[in-house]
């Protein structure tokens, strides 16, 4: 792990590249490191329970964004300045 302070190149860089690097954004700096190998971990059933519904709500957020009459029902719940 290396860690960038005030560097021109890699100064607000965020992600992977190409699947070996991985850059974060922290308060003191950009920190490059390894991307983590999470081939191994095993989920508990409440983790795999919330990624299943974490999966719907995307299914049921995007489903709303495809349908004009939902959209402008939640755009009209919306404080100004917040989009859907």
């Amino acid at each position: 792990m290396a860690l960038q302070k005030r560097n021109v190149v890699t100064y607000g860089l965020t992600g992977k590249v190409y699947g070996q690097l991985l850059f974060k954004q922290y308060k003191y700096g950009t920190v490059v490191s390894k991307v983590p190998d999470r081939s191994k971990v095993v989920l508990s059933d409440k983790q795999k329970a919330s990624t299943v519904l974490f999966r719907r709500a995307v299914i049921y957020a995007k489903m709303v964004l495809k349908d004009p009459t939902r959209y402008a029902e939640y755009q009209s719940r919306l404080p100004e300045g917040k989009t859907v």
